[in-house]
Protein backbone atom coordinates (compact mmCIF):
# COMPACT_ATOMS: atom_id res chain seq x y z
CA UNK A 1 0.00 0.00 0.00
CA UNK A 2 1.70 3.32 -1.29
CA UNK A 3 1.15 6.14 1.04
CA UNK A 4 0.58 9.58 -0.31
CA UNK A 5 2.59 12.03 -0.22
CA UNK A 6 1.10 15.11 0.96
CA UNK A 7 -1.61 13.63 2.90
CA UNK A 8 -0.31 11.42 6.00
CA UNK A 9 -2.48 9.87 9.19
CA UNK A 10 -1.09 12.48 11.57
CA UNK A 11 -3.01 15.67 8.76
CA UNK A 12 -6.02 13.37 8.66
CA UNK A 13 -6.40 12.95 12.64
CA UNK A 14 -6.14 16.75 12.93
CA UNK A 15 -8.61 18.14 10.12
CA UNK A 16 -11.08 15.13 11.50
CA UNK A 17 -10.96 16.43 15.18
CA UNK A 18 -11.45 20.30 13.38
CA UNK A 19 -13.94 18.32 11.47
CA UNK A 20 -15.90 17.40 14.70
CA UNK A 21 -15.55 20.66 16.67
CA UNK A 22 -16.57 22.54 13.37
CA UNK A 23 -19.46 20.49 12.86
CA UNK A 24 -20.84 20.76 15.72
CA UNK A 25 -20.69 24.78 15.96
CA UNK A 26 -22.60 24.53 12.89
CA UNK A 27 -25.27 22.16 14.53
CA UNK A 28 -25.59 24.35 17.77
CA UNK A 29 -25.43 27.77 15.68
CA UNK A 30 -28.67 26.62 13.18
CA UNK A 31 -30.38 24.99 16.19
CA UNK A 32 -29.92 27.98 18.25
CA UNK A 33 -30.61 30.96 15.16
CA UNK A 34 -34.41 30.50 14.67
CA UNK A 35 -35.11 33.18 16.51
CA UNK A 36 -35.74 35.54 13.42
CA UNK A 37 -37.43 38.69 15.13
CA UNK A 38 -37.75 40.32 11.89
CA UNK A 39 -41.65 41.48 11.12
CA UNK A 40 -43.18 40.72 7.64
CA UNK A 41 -41.72 39.89 4.18
CA UNK A 42 -38.33 40.31 5.81
CA UNK A 43 -38.72 37.73 8.27
CA UNK A 44 -40.01 34.85 5.82
CA UNK A 45 -36.89 36.10 3.59
CA UNK A 46 -34.70 35.83 6.50
CA UNK A 47 -36.01 31.85 7.37
CA UNK A 48 -35.34 31.24 4.02
CA UNK A 49 -31.89 32.32 4.00
CA UNK A 50 -31.25 29.81 7.17
CA UNK A 51 -32.34 27.12 5.68
CA UNK A 52 -31.09 27.38 2.33
CA UNK A 53 -27.43 28.09 4.48
CA UNK A 54 -27.64 25.92 6.99
CA UNK A 55 -28.34 23.31 4.42
CA UNK A 56 -25.89 24.25 2.61
CA UNK A 57 -23.49 24.42 5.12
CA UNK A 58 -23.98 20.83 7.29
CA UNK A 59 -24.11 19.16 3.48
CA UNK A 60 -20.70 20.80 2.92
CA UNK A 61 -19.14 19.46 6.43
CA UNK A 62 -20.67 16.05 6.04
CA UNK A 63 -18.87 15.70 2.73
CA UNK A 64 -15.70 17.14 4.15
CA UNK A 65 -16.43 14.18 7.27
CA UNK A 66 -17.13 11.51 5.01
CA UNK A 67 -13.57 12.62 2.65
CA UNK A 68 -12.13 12.09 5.78
CA UNK A 69 -13.23 9.19 7.16
CA UNK A 70 -12.49 7.59 4.56
CA UNK A 71 -8.74 8.68 4.28
CA UNK A 72 -8.73 7.62 7.82
CA UNK A 73 -9.79 3.97 6.68
CA UNK A 74 -7.21 3.57 3.79
CA UNK A 75 -4.34 4.73 6.37
CA UNK A 76 -5.93 1.99 8.68
CA UNK A 77 -6.11 -0.63 5.79
CA UNK A 78 -9.85 -0.79 5.30
CA UNK A 79 -9.67 0.77 1.97
CA UNK A 80 -7.14 -0.08 -0.70
CA UNK A 81 -5.95 2.80 -2.54
CA UNK A 82 -8.04 2.07 -5.42
CA UNK A 83 -11.27 2.41 -3.70
CA UNK A 84 -10.19 5.65 -2.13
CA UNK A 85 -9.76 7.05 -5.53
CA UNK A 86 -12.72 5.63 -6.56
CA UNK A 87 -14.93 6.57 -3.48
CA UNK A 88 -13.29 9.30 -1.80
CA UNK A 89 -13.53 12.04 -3.97
CA UNK A 90 -14.62 15.74 -2.95
CA UNK A 91 -17.35 17.11 -4.60
CA UNK A 92 -16.11 20.09 -6.63
CA UNK A 93 -19.36 22.26 -6.73
CA UNK A 94 -19.54 22.13 -2.66
CA UNK A 95 -21.12 26.02 -3.59
CA UNK A 96 -20.35 28.50 -1.46
CA UNK A 97 -23.37 30.95 0.29
CA UNK A 98 -25.28 33.17 -1.99
CA UNK A 99 -24.44 36.91 -1.09
CA UNK A 100 -28.00 38.53 -0.84
CA UNK A 101 -28.92 35.38 1.51
CA UNK A 102 -26.09 35.55 3.84
CA UNK A 103 -26.62 38.87 4.43
CA UNK A 104 -30.03 38.30 5.94
CA UNK A 105 -28.29 36.28 8.10
CA UNK A 106 -26.56 37.54 11.51
CA UNK A 107 -22.90 38.26 11.45
CA UNK A 108 -21.86 35.00 13.79
CA UNK A 109 -23.58 33.03 11.38
CA UNK A 110 -21.59 34.43 8.33
CA UNK A 111 -18.58 33.98 10.65
CA UNK A 112 -18.98 30.15 10.78
CA UNK A 113 -20.18 29.67 7.08
CA UNK A 114 -17.10 31.41 6.26
CA UNK A 115 -15.05 29.12 8.39
CA UNK A 116 -16.51 25.78 6.72
CA UNK A 117 -16.12 27.59 3.22
CA UNK A 118 -12.64 27.50 4.09
CA UNK A 119 -11.94 24.36 5.99
CA UNK A 120 -13.58 22.46 2.60
CA UNK A 121 -11.18 24.46 0.37
CA UNK A 122 -8.33 23.25 2.58
CA UNK A 123 -9.92 19.40 1.82
CA UNK A 124 -9.90 20.12 -1.62
CA UNK A 125 -6.77 21.49 -2.12
CA UNK A 126 -4.97 18.22 -0.41
CA UNK A 127 -7.22 15.88 -2.56
CA UNK A 128 -6.50 17.81 -5.86
CA UNK A 129 -2.60 17.84 -4.80
CA UNK A 130 -2.74 13.96 -3.53
CA UNK A 131 -4.78 13.12 -6.70
CA UNK A 132 -2.26 15.38 -8.85
CA UNK A 133 0.82 13.82 -7.81
CA UNK A 134 -0.41 10.12 -8.64
CA UNK A 135 -1.54 11.64 -11.90
CA UNK A 136 1.83 12.10 -13.00
CA UNK A 137 2.93 8.43 -12.69
CA UNK A 138 1.48 6.28 -15.32
CA UNK A 139 -1.16 4.62 -15.06
CA UNK A 140 -1.43 0.97 -13.72
CA UNK A 141 -2.72 0.49 -17.66
CA UNK A 142 0.34 2.08 -19.47
CA UNK A 143 2.84 0.24 -16.74
CA UNK A 144 1.24 -2.87 -18.06
CA UNK A 145 1.72 -2.50 -21.78
CA UNK A 146 5.20 -0.83 -20.79
CA UNK A 147 6.20 -4.09 -19.81
CA UNK A 148 4.76 -6.29 -22.52
CA UNK A 149 6.51 -3.55 -24.89
CA UNK A 150 9.48 -4.74 -23.05
CA UNK A 151 9.29 -7.79 -22.80
CA UNK A 152 8.27 -8.46 -26.82
CA UNK A 153 12.01 -6.85 -27.93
Amino acid sequence: MTEPVTINPRIIDALYSEALVLSDEVRAAFMLSGRIENAGREEDLARIALSCEALRTTTRMMHAIAWLLNHRAYFMGELSEFQLRRHGRLSPDAAGGEPERLALLDPEIRVLIGATERFYARLMRLDNGWRDHDAQAPSAIAALRERIRAASR
